[in-house]
């Protein structure tokens, strides 16, 4: 990247890592000096809550509005009723309204935590949803207007189509219109807020292209794409997934505890990086602690997750998040804020065995996989070895807490309520 940019939110982007590619440099780096520009990133409401696989656009929306922009949070209530064929293997359950409307509500309670959206500055965020301009579209318009500037033979090239067709997966004509829909958001909210600028994954960037290619020919607008890299973790895995699942951002869905965890266990090779991505750490320091070596960079990593865990839960629940893994690995305790299952006596009836309270705990995804920990020694029980897989839990066993643990840093605490 040799592009040196004025405006401070570009310079961010490229110092921090954020930025795979942007359809103008130049032109988007003259639009963000002249004034507070609009830019907008979409979520579609496939879940109650996002994950951290989408963490890294919420940091650009933050850091959008943090250099003196207006940045829009776009919920797909009317996409998510198509859903994004993007580099999919198969189509995507269809939701009901209903179900979309109760996960937007989750979604939303997320975005808060790292955009202002109460202010009376110039840049107050806004949170929309694309079902007021979709839901009302009569097709046979959205046809004649809006359709007649999609070339098929140019929308089977992008490569999130070509892939699956290459593979002779099937892709609905349903899913088909979802990037027509999506390009058409570009359009009423340049139209409607002035909005100038498409971000998201590197994964959207056909979608991104065909929403300023519909507004030029559209109303004649010059408009802006800019994508952040999909990010997998230095020994490939994806981004957002854990042992244990989807490593989700709402507290009721994955605690403060557990999702301080997840940034503690990050690999060497990847600290640094995620520093400048996740926290607002100077640049420098973040290469400073991604640097240091041996036993050294497990302090980086506790900085890590404290700092990703405040910006999201706040100052508190990261600090009880650290001492609850201080008690835990340092002092050989318990921890107040441990992951905890509760059990009933008449669940436990006559007993429980260990397995089905490892499975039920969230240690292991199933029976097989709490049996094979076992046998291979990596499941305890109030910090000793745990070895019998036949081994019984009645309410009498539970007359104080217990602790399983499965290898040195997933825990649970389980009690009688």
């Amino acid at each position: 990247m040799t592009y040196h940019p004025k405006s401070d939110f570009i310079a961010t982007m490229i110092e921090r890592g954020f930025l795979a590619d942007c359809t103008d440099y130049q032109g988007l780096d003259e639009a963000l000096i002249s004034g507070c520009k609009p830019a907008y990133i979409g979520f579609d409401a496939t879940a109650k809550s996002l994950h951290v696989g989408s963490l890294i656009q919420i940091m650009m929306l933050r850091w959008f509005q943090k250099t003196g922009h207006q940045p829009i949070t776009l919920m797909g209530g009317g996409t998510t009723k198509v859903g994004d064929p993007s580099f999919r293997a198969d189509e995507r359950p269809l939701l009901g309204p209903e179900q979309i409307d109760e996960n937007i509500a989750g979604i939303k309670k997320v975005f808060s935590a790292y955009i202002d959206y109460d202010s009376d500055a110039e840049n107050k965020a806004l949170m929309l949803n694309n079902a007021e301009w979709l839901d009302g579209l009569n097709y046979l318009d959205f046809l004649r207007d809006i359709g007649r500037h999609f070339s098929v033979n140019r929308m089977l090239a992008f490569e999130s189509v070509k892939s699956r067709l290459d593979r002779e997966q099937s892709l609905s004509f349903l899913e088909f219109n979802y990037m027509i829909l999506q390009a058409y958001d570009f359009l009423e909210l340049n139209r409607r807020y002035g909005c100038v600028l498409q971000m998201g994954g590197s994964d959207q960037w056909g979608n991104i292209v065909n929403g300023i290619d519909l507004t030029r020919r559209v109303l004649d607008h010059e408009i802006y794409g800019l994508t952040s890299p999909l990010l997998t973790t230095s020994d490939g895995k994806k981004m957002g997934k854990s042992q244990d699942g989807a490593v989700w951002l709402n507290a009721e869905m994955r605690s403060p505890y557990e999702f301080w965890q997840f940034w503690r266990n990050t690999t060497d090779a990847d600290v640094g990086r995620f520093l400048k991505l996740y926290t607002e750490m100077p640049v420098d320091e973040c290469d400073r602690l991604g640097a240091l070596q041996g036993s050294e960079i497990n302090e980086a990593k506790i900085r890590l997750a404290n700092e990703v865990t405040a910006l999201l839960h706040g100052a508190e629940a990261a600090a009880n998040a650290a001492a609850t893994a201080r008690e835990v690995f340092e002092k050989g305790g318990v921890g107040d804020d441990l992951p905890t299952l509760t059990l009933s006596a008449d669940e436990l009836g006559d007993g429980m065995s260990i397995v089905q309270v490892i499975v039920k705990s969230g240690l292991a995804k199933s029976g097989k996989e709490a049996k094979r920990l076992i046998a291979e020694n990596g499941a305890k029980l109030d910090d000793a070895p745990l070895t019998d897989a036949g081994l019984m839990i009645d309410a009498g066993a539970l007359s104080s807490p217990i602790k399983l643990s499965a290898g040195k840093k997933r825990h649970a605490l389980v009690q009688l309520g």
